[in-house]
């Protein structure tokens, strides 16, 4: 479930009141709509399971989860304003305005801080990971309803005014109703790629503006010299990244033509928007020549455009004696648009911007002549919102990630040695590491390919070389901008990530510059399980000692902003299904220390990229505390990200909400970088305004206890997961089966189709557990590891209670297993693994599993020293609520899922494909219910 603020803040009252409204028009409108029956079980008037109608009864719940979800966040965001009115704006946890105020009274002066500011950047990357089971167009319902919403309350209405405001959200829930609710068809590439745009396109640009305005509020709040952040280039950076059309790992749809169009399709709109800009910027800026002296550098620069532009008259003619209109119309002639609106082929540096770069030094020439005829205002409130979403945007909206699984670039290369005749070829991915090493090393001497560029190879090498040309044309057409990195998905050695270069080779983007090979664009590890990120530290000390990643670190520095960085990812969702949840985070936070270290060693500066999922299992969490529970030697002010599926909309989909998260990042990345957390790890609670105690013993010694809570941990969740029987367990136990069968995404749900632990992919294995109501991957492996702990070393238990709150990379494992926990429901559980057929394996498991979880709830609440409802009274009221109404979902859910598979049993095909559509609807309702999938 997400919560926008924190969970003591969130107003109960406010949510029943609006929850009742909402619920009240819900009724009315279905009654309206024909729909009686329904209606009545809202009002109490009928028991659900007197309904005979599976499709109407899911969907009428999904939408009132739905409902639920805008009535919270609306109070979420109504409650941060009142605290904010009444308290000031270092009230909220995570925001600029505690960040200031925390780093001021740690002895930073404005100064220090404003020096810093610029070097700070956060990217979201968006990707279309298979977890959003709502349709695009339920979310744009869901918006208009929570727009009405807020303004039935922020204004003072007419009785008639407010008839009209309840008559707008009836219609908008009438669509609902007769929309369908979940994806028929898998959806295709390009309808999640349309996704993303939307909030690339609709959403980003007119929140970018405000994040600046929340920070300069703040640095005023705090006392500091508003002059010290006055300009665009002394504020933070945000950049987008993207995976839609990119990841192919898993993902045979992801071909080289969807990467071009996807590429062609981030620069059209990054264009088109910029255009848009300019142009609506044009129409503001209405500055008379007979009104004011035209600053010479302005008039010199026009004629400059005008000799270049392809039709200067009409840019010069439509605004006569308006020189600012004409500077900017000027300026759209040079974006490197066609008249359709579509990217220039290859653009004629005479005629087109090369660059989002060359663009800013036009509107900073723009603003200086604004600021010489005393208009700083308009360069402030009209200017700089433009040249800021230059810098985010620039030519290219969203950089683009290209992801593919270490064994697949194994099988191409196989291919090309065949190819090439090289003896045992067809065997490279069972070399020796040694040998594998040499071989790379010799063949990474030469600009010689192994293949011509036309020649058909084998399915993978073709794939990937395809793709690398594409990336190849794209940069000498364009240049590198919109393009991300190279990730390597399971990358387990040095080997692993040589093999990218020479694949690049054969593309051309392995070249020889001054007579030394360099790569164009990064390489990147991605860690996922917990013994890579073992391992981690070594394949990162060897790689960065290569001679062609030193050179080609040089080389993108000189191509971007001068930093010699090295981008790293580490995976929350593997280690998290590899390990269970408390492993895995603190296997994640002693790799970031170990590689920090290794990057230190080599003077770079270590650039960590968290693939974070949807759910607690698999990452999230509150953004203020995951941050504040890196370790602090890890952040290099850069906070790059996953955003996935359902967190997409929950996160960014209201303006506000958008504006929140964006905040969360950046006041979050500077406080951790600039050092609020250094000493102590220490933030204070957001439900309280006061500051946390210290710790009241070293970082060093409580890293020590932790440390044997992972070994404890992990023993304990492997235990059960690689036991004999437990996949059989799993796989009857909880709808795994209906969600392979669902269409939430374009990926396939298994890497290789087979039924293994191992082939299961982490995103529907969390599916399962939370649909089920176990919520296995969220706490599993806590409870035993705390209680061990307890008994063989009370010392350093006790000791780790006392700084449990205090120390928070301890603390944001508990917190989210506490979480977890609160949505654990035993009864379902029952009912779920009374399907296994072999009742003596599901007494077995279930009990085991039940056993762990009053385990962990008791250790928790020692640790905490409350029971955990009374700590957190209105996240239990909350959950209630929605778990009066998922119990007859649950229920018919399982009912669904024993006659389906026993249709399936008996060869009843058409019959058990004929009930798929109703059971993904209540798998949709399940979920909306409980906020997330995987």
């Amino acid at each position: 479930m997400y919560f926008s603020t924190t969970d003591d803040s969130i107003q109960l009252p406010k949510i029943r009141e609006d929850f009742s409204y909402l619920q009240d028009c819900f009724v009315q409108m279905l009654r309206e709509s024909g729909e009686a029956e329904i209606a009545a079980l809202f009002n109490g008037e009928q028991r659900p399971n007197s309904l005979d109608d599976p499709q109407k009864l899911s969907k009428a719940f999904t939408l009132v989860f739905q409902l639920m979800t805008i009535v919270e966040e609306n109070a979420a965001v109504q409650l941060r304003r009142t605290l904010e009115d009444e308290h000031g704006l270092t009230r909220i946890s995570g925001l600029w305005g505690r960040t200031l105020d925390d780093l001021q009274a740690s002895g930073f002066t404005d100064k220090q801080i404003a020096e810093r500011l610029p070097e700070m950047r956060i990217e979201p990357v968006f990707t279309a990971h298979p977890t959003e089971s709502k349709r695009s167009t339920v979310i744009d319902q869901l918006r208009a309803i929570y727009l009405l919403m807020v303004k039935r309350e922020n204004q003072m209405w007419s009785e008639n005014e407010a008839e009209q405001i309840r008559d707008d959200i009836l219609a908008a829930m009438q669509r609902l109703w007769l929309t369908g609710q979940v994806f028929l068809e898998k959806p295709s590439i390009g309808d999640e790629l349309r996704n993303v745009l939307h909030y690339l396109v609709n959403v980003f640009p007119s929140v970018l503006p405000a994040l600046d305005q929340r920070l300069r509020t703040a640095w005023r709040e705090t006392g500091f010299d508003p002059d010290l952040i006055d300009s665009r280039t002394q504020l933070p950076q945000v950049r987008f990244g993207n995976w839609v059309g990119g990841d192919r790992d898993g993902h045979p749809f992801v071909t080289d033509e969807v990467t071009e169009a996807t590429l062609l399709k981030l620069r059209k709109h990054a264009l088109q928007q910029l255009k848009s800009g300019l142009n609506d910027l044009a129409q503001k800026v209405s500055v008379s020549a007979f009104e004011v002296d035209v600053p010479d550098r302005l008039r010199a620069r026009i004629d400059q455009l005008a000799e270049r532009a392809i039709d200067a008259a009409s840019a010069l003619d439509r605004n006569p004696g308006e020189p600012w209109r004409q500077y900017l119309n000027l300026m759209q002639q040079r974006l490197p648009l066609t008249k359709n609106g579509d990217p220039v082929r290859d653009p004629d540096p005479d005629h087109y911007y090369q660059s989002a770069e060359a663009v800013l030094d036009d509107l900073d020439l723009f603003t200086q002549s604004l600021h010489e005829i005393d208009a700083a205002l308009i360069s402030a409130r009209d200017v700089e919102p433009v040249a800021r979403n230059v810098e985010a945007f620039g030519f290219h909206l969203a950089a683009l990630d290209i992801r593919q699984n270490s064994s697949f670039h194994d099988a191409a290369v196989a291919q090309l040695l065949m190819e090439a005749g090289i003896e045992d070829g067809s065997h490279f991915a069972d070399w020796t590491e040694e040998r594998r090493l040499r071989f790379l090393n010799e063949e990474l001497q030469t600009t010689r390919p192994f293949v011509r560029p036309t020649q058909e190879i084998g399915e993978e090498a073709d794939a990937v070389l395809s793709c690398y040309r594409v990336l190849y044309q794209y940069i000498e057409r364009y240049g590198s901008a919109g393009i991300g990195s190279l990730i390597v998905s399971m990358t387990r050695s040095l080997s692993d990530l040589l093999v990218v270069y020479l694949l690049c080779r054969e593309a051309g983007l392995l070249q020889k510059q001054e007579g030394e090979m360099v790569c164009l664009l990064p390489v990147v590890p991605l860690l996922e399980t917990i013994q890579d990120l073992e391992r981690g530290p070594k394949i990162l000390d060897a790689f960065l000692s290569h001679p062609i990643t030193k050179r080609s670190i040089d080389h993108q520095a000189r191509q971007h902003d001068g930093r010699r960085s090295q981008q790293i990812m580490v995976g929350y969702s593997d280690s998290n299904k590899d390990g269970g949840i408390l492993a895995s985070l603190w296997s994640l936070n002693k790799a970031q220390r170990a590689l920090n270290d290794v990057a230190d060693k080599h003077d770079i500066s270590l650039q960590f990229f968290h693939g974070r999922g949807g759910t607690i299992s698999r990452g999230a969490g509150p953004t203020h505390r995951f941050i504040a529970g890196l370790p602090p030697e890890s952040m290099h002010g850069d906070m790059r990200l996953t955003e996935q599926g359902e967190v997409i909309a929950n996160k960014y989909a209201n303006p506000v909400t958008a504006l929140y998260n964006l905040e969360l990042l950046q006041a979050g990345t500077t406080g951790l970088t600039l050092g609020v957390f250094d000493k102590t790890n220490v933030v204070a609670d957001a439900s309280d305004n006061t500051p946390a105690p210290n710790l009241t013993t070293s970082r060093a010694h409580l890293e020590q206890i932790v440390d044997r809570l992972y070994a404890h941990s992990l023993e304990s969740y492997q235990d059960l997961v690689q036991s004999d029987d437990f996949v059989r367990f799993f796989a009857q136990a909880t709808p795994i089966d209906i969600i392979e069968k669902s269409r939430i995404g374009s990926r396939p749900a298994r890497r290789t189709g087979q039924r293994t632990f191992d082939d299961l992919r982490a995103i529907p294995w969390v599916f399962s557990w939370s649909q089920s109501r176990y919520f296995l991957t969220g706490w599993y492996g806590v409870g035993s590891a705390l209680k061990t702990l307890q008994n063989e070393r009370p010392a350093d238990f006790k000791t780790l209670s006392a700084n449990a709150i205090n120390y928070m990379p301890f603390r944001y494992v508990i917190t989210n297993a506490s979480s977890a926990i609160a949505l654990v429901d035993t009864g379902i559980m029952e009912q779920w693994a009374h399907l296994v057929d072999d009742q003596e394996i599901a007494d077995y498991y279930l009990n085991k599993i039940v056993d762990a979880y009053h385990t962990t709830r008791a250790m928790l609440e020692t640790l905490y020293g409350h029971d955990l409802r009374e700590r957190r009274p209105r996240v239990y009221e909350m959950i209630d609520l929605r778990s009066k109404r998922l119990t007859p979902l649950h229920q018919l859910q399982i009912d669904q899922i024993s006659t389906w598979r026993a249709l399936k049993k008996h060869g009843k095909t058409d019959e058990a494909e004929a009930m798929l559509p109703d059971m993904l609807l209540v798998l949709n309702a399940i979920s909306s219910g409980l906020g997330s999938t995987g």
